[in-house]
């Protein structure tokens, strides 16, 4: 082989060569996928470790995330999506301040042929977008009536009606009328055992629950039986109780039957100690799995508006069965690895 017959192979080897290395970079550039995860805040424990599932799992993925937090301002999380299409983001993910932003963003997504998830907190109209959502009705009722056992056998040995009380959400969020409508479908089921409910709004607001707490039992300190429409509330509800002497483990004179719902490490924590009852949970992992399937599939295959209700039916842990399943609940799965002493 001559010299020029051999430097004209080497050419034509670093031709193909660079033209392999553009072909792969542009085939990876086009198959590399952005996800926008548009949230309200990180305030509660189930939204920090929603947030950690979701992130970490598509970033394992190889999918670019574009994380952008409403701050609790629904407008401001409108505009922040509108952002992320004009970026050319190929799904995304939504936890939206309430059901009814849900309902705009979502026709924005879909109006842009992006496919879009909707974690945890439904829009007021389910028709539209992939819906994860939890039964928090019948989640709450879970939870609820194994406080009403409790609450019966108690009357059964005083003969004394119960004081009931519950922490109402924000009753914009479909979550916290779900939530309301299971606590009351076990409370009326038993009207010779509880006596008329006192609602406490909480907005889904510490310092606004405090304030109203505080005045509920002041002016109601017989309250024996106490459910709060979500766990991030129990440190308000200990705070009002125990300098009145009503933050009392189960088995002692003066313990308030009490429940909560989402599945926290505090709630963990507490129904461990004594001091609450049960918990419903809505089951994190399961919602945030049953979401990344749904929003990656879509995106796989090309489906620019999927509509499906994906549901949670979640599961009330319990004083009594902690000991059997005692890391079934995210929350105790969260404690286990130390997340209250961070």
């Amino acid at each position: 082989m001559t010299k020029n017959i051999r430097f004209t192979m080497i050419g034509i080897l670093l031709v193909l060569l660079t033209t392999s290395i553009s072909l792969s970079s542009v085939i990876a550039a086009q198959d590399s996928k952005k996800i926008c995860f548009a949230f309200v805040d990180l305030e509660t424990e189930f939204w920090v470790a929603g947030h950690k599932a979701i992130v970490e799992t598509l970033t394992a993925q190889g999918i670019e995330v574009i994380e952008v937090n409403g701050n609790q301002d629904a407008n401001k999380q409108l505009e922040q999506v509108k952002d992320c299409i004009v970026q050319g983001v190929d799904g995304i993910i939504l936890i939206p301040q309430d059901g009814e932003e849900a309902v705009a963003v979502v026709k924005e997504a879909q109006e842009a042929d992006i496919p879009i998830a909707v974690f945890n907190r439904p829009p007021t109209d389910t028709s539209k977008g992939i819906v994860v959502v939890a039964d928090n009705a019948n989640i709450a009722a879970q939870a609820v009536e194994y406080m009403a056992q409790k609450a019966i056998s108690r009357f059964e040995i005083t003969g004394q009606k119960i004081n009931p009380l519950i922490m109402v959400g924000d009753l914009g969020d479909p979550n916290a009328v779900g939530r309301k409508e299971g606590f009351y479908s076990v409370i009326n089921r038993y009207p010779d055992i509880f006596n008329t409910p006192i609602e406490v709004a909480t907005e889904w607001d510490a310092k606004t629950g405090l304030a109203n707490l505080e005045s509920a039992i002041a002016a109601n300190p017989s309250v024996d039986f106490l459910f709060t429409s979500s766990d991030f509330l129990f440190p308000v509800i200990r705070s009002v109780l125990e300098p009145k002497g009503m933050w009392v483990k189960a088995g002692q004179k003066g313990h308030v039957i009490m429940g909560g719902l989402d599945g926290d490490a505090t709630a963990c924590q507490l129904i461990q100690d004594g001091y609450v009852d049960t918990t419903g949970v809505q089951d994190l992992y399961n919602e945030a799995t049953l979401t990344l399937d749904a929003i990656t599939g879509a995106i796989a295959n090309g489906e620019t508006q999927p509509n499906q209700v994906l549901p949670d039916p979640g599961f009330a842990l319990t004083s009594a069965s902690i000991i059997f399943e005692p890391t079934r609940m995210w929350g105790c799965k969260l404690l286990a690895e130390g997340f209250l002493k961070k």
